[in-house]
């Protein structure tokens, strides 16, 4: 037992404890009693990534603090511009009715006016719901900063510049697609569905009730489709989507884009559902486009633009010119050769 606890000795004749252990022991024999390696270092944290600095750590319940608060912030917002649209109804109201107006002028309906069917109609519609249709698209810029500062915590740093950008082409897409549907597709769509009966001895006589339904179901449905761009962007953001990938499954999200047309546009022709898909896929386009331009962002690449603004140049002025050319002489195509005449 003595003989057991007795030091160890060393190739230099020095005795070593008797808790030292072999390991030990052989580590210090091998490299004949220098120092021994130190260790590897720590594998880096998320932390110590450059990519991850800035992205704020948020628990389930600050989450859902932080999104109550940005939906008070975004409903106060609505209200100031409800309030602010209340001075101005009784002008808001001729602009709104004056698409239905133009068109029972033009299928000669007199007198070229809506009609109120029960006592409240005209307060519901005039003095509360238009208003708050106008408020929409006057806070739709705030509401907006409001969800993007509700998902800025969980994106890079760099990504947090673009905030600017995301809220102003977010809000303009909406109000430009609402623009669209009351200049456009509402106006054409709208005298054909009143004009349709009146072959048959049928006189159109709407009520403000069913004209301004159709109204906000047309002019939301087509603003928010206007934000198919910005909703292509945000999947890439997230990398849920690629351009590639997109590109790819072009034909089935065209299919669905005029799936989604035949349901928002009012009227059941060819003419006015491809007035409403034929942008809807333009813009699906311009997504892809978009989101290619920050996927070169990502891989440090940039995108010719010299090249592309150079034919672009070039097109728009053969464009110019032969319009020009059909205009000053009246010119106009037909079926034979040479296919332009006067």
């Amino acid at each position: 037992m003595d003989e057991d606890k007795q030091g160890v000795p060393s190739p230099e004749g020095e005795v070593l404890p008797a808790e030292t252990p072999v390991e030990t022991t052989a580590v210090v024999v091998q490299s004949g009693g220098a120092r021994p390696p130190a260790l590897p270092p720590p594998p880096p944290t998320d932390d110590d990534d450059p990519e991850e600095q800035g992205m704020l750590r948020m628990s389930f319940m600050e989450h859902l603090e932080e999104l109550r608060s940005r939906i008070i912030k975004a409903l106060m917002g609505l209200v100031v511009a409800f309030v602010l649209s209340l001075g101005f109804c009784n002008y808001l109201w001729e602009i709104i009715s004056e698409p239905a107006v133009s068109a029972l002028k033009h299928l000669g309906v007199v007198p070229p006016r809506l009609v109120q069917i029960t006592p409240m109609e005209s307060f519901s519609i005039i003095w509360v719901q238009l208003p708050l249709l106008c408020s929409v698209f006057l806070a739709s810029p705030w509401i907006v900063y409001q969800v993007w500062a509700f998902i800025s915590p969980g994106l890079y740093k760099r990504e947090r510049r673009w905030a600017a950008p995301f809220v102003l082409i977010t809000a303009g897409l909406f109000i430009v697609g609402g623009l669209f549907a009351y200049f456009l597709a509402f106006r054409y769509g709208l005298e054909f569905l009143l004009g349709i009966g009146m072959s048959n001895s049928v006189t159109p006589m709407v009520s403000i009730t069913e004209y301004f339904d159709l109204f906000v179901n047309v002019t939301l449905g087509v603003g928010l489709v206007f934000e198919l761009p910005v909703l292509i962007f945000l999947l890439t953001l997230l990398r849920v989507a690629s351009p590639r990938f997109l590109l790819r499954h072009s034909r089935y999200a065209i299919l669905a884009i005029v799936i989604i047309a035949a349901i928002v546009t009012p009227t059941p022709d060819v003419f006015n559902l491809m007035l409403f898909a034929i942008p809807m896929c333009a813009l699906y386009f311009v997504g892809i486009f978009f989101s290619f331009m920050l996927v070169l962002r990502r891989e440090g690449k940039q995108f010719p633009w010299k090249p592309v603004l150079r034919i672009g140049s070039i097109v728009l002025v053969v464009v110019a010119v032969i319009y020009f050319v059909f205009a000053h002489y009246h010119l106009h195509m037909i079926k034979t050769w040479p296919f332009v005449t006067r």
